[in-house]
């Protein structure tokens, strides 16, 4: 649907970001909306920001998501919402779990409210694989129960997801939810694992590997998740008021110990493994069973884990000048 007008949620993110190029490069015209949220270094965002060019139809605007009357005036003319912003991390969602629910909760409640009142036609809600906890199904699908998360984070997701079914049928607004699976890729944020083994790696440091090294992660590639959720944004539903969930993922575990194996063989050094205990809150396996999203969205993954960390690698070694990256 080119010249159509979207409005993008936490663009200055990892994942937003490219959202927002891919986007433009199809010939939409996109708002970029951003709070810079302190959860990491606010020059990570700005660089991935630069990535995009306002003459190609990007406006970009600091607004946090929460001010409903502020974001409603932003999607006056919009016909889709990507919402992607939102307060990530399992981990710290433990210590800390407050930020997630009024931004990932309040947050979400604010922009489906704004979109409700602005008259949006399309609502895509980015939420996680985190939703499905130690669920005892060996792939996840997305009609499995999903309401015994275990951290504040993936409650959260949930919560929102709940959200999405609830404007979809009081308000007929059509909504696409899909469920993200460990995305990985260029712009990474630095608290994320890929980025802080590759780091350990090349400094010459311990890698920090939570548990035996068997846990699993269905890891995606930044260009296979963001056409899944370009194709989502132009799913219309059967009907006005529609809400399905679609799962995105490569639709196969990878085991942590491996993962690090191909890291070390990508930068060419030896990982130094420090292994210790499992963390809580996260989960033991995860693994997408795509069926949904290919038959209905025609989504086709195609850059294997083989593939995908040398791409990360040679990213993060052209990005290693800019303090900025390096993890925390």
């Amino acid at each position: 649907m080119p010249e159509s007008k979207v409005a993008v949620t936490g663009a200055a993110g990892f994942i937003g970001s490219h959202v927002c190029q891919a986007l433009l490069e199809a010939g939409y015209r996109v708002v970029g909306v951003d709070n810079f949220d302190p959860y990491y270094d606010r020059r990570i965002k700005q660089r991935s920001l630069a990535t995009l060019d306002e003459a190609r139809g990007f406006t970009f605007v600091e607004c946090d998501v929460r001010r409903t009357e502020r974001l409603r005036s932003l999607l006056t003319d919009v016909e889709i919402v990507v919402h992607l912003a939102g307060r990530p991390g399992v981990r710290p969602s433990i210590d800390d779990p407050r930020p997630y629910t009024t931004m990932n909760v309040v947050g979400t409640a604010s922009v489906l409210e704004a979109a409700r009142v602005a008259g949006v036609a399309r609502f895509v809600f980015c939420s996680s694989s985190s939703v499905y906890g130690n669920s005892p199904e060996t792939i996840h699908r997305e009609d499995v129960s999903a309401d015994r998360p275990i951290s504040p984070y993936a409650a959260s997701k949930r919560s929102g997801e709940l959200l999405c079914e609830k404007y979809s049928r009081q308000y007929g607004l059509t909504v696409a939810t899909v469920r993200l699976f460990s995305v990985y890729g260029a712009r990474q944020r630095p608290d994320l694992a890929i980025h802080r083994f590759a780091q350990a790696i090349l400094c010459s440091e311990r890698v920090r590997q939570f548990g035996g090294g068997g846990s699993e992660r269905d890891y995606t590639y930044i260009d296979d998740a963001v056409s899944g959720i370009v194709a989502a944004m132009d799913w219309t539903g059967v009907c006005s008021g529609t809400h399905e969930i679609f799962n995105l993922g490569e639709s196969r575990s990878v085991q942590l110990s491996y993962l690090i194996q191909l890291l070390g063989e990508s930068i060419g050094i030896e990982p130094r493994v420090e292994v210790l205990p499992d963390q809580p809150g996260d989960v033991h396996r995860t693994c997408a069973d795509i069926s949904k999203a290919r038959d209905v969205l025609g989504y086709r993954p195609r850059v294997s884990i083989e593939d995908g960390v040398p791409l990360f690698v040679e990213w993060y070694r052209k990005s290693n000048g800019h303090a900025e990256f390096a993890a925390s």
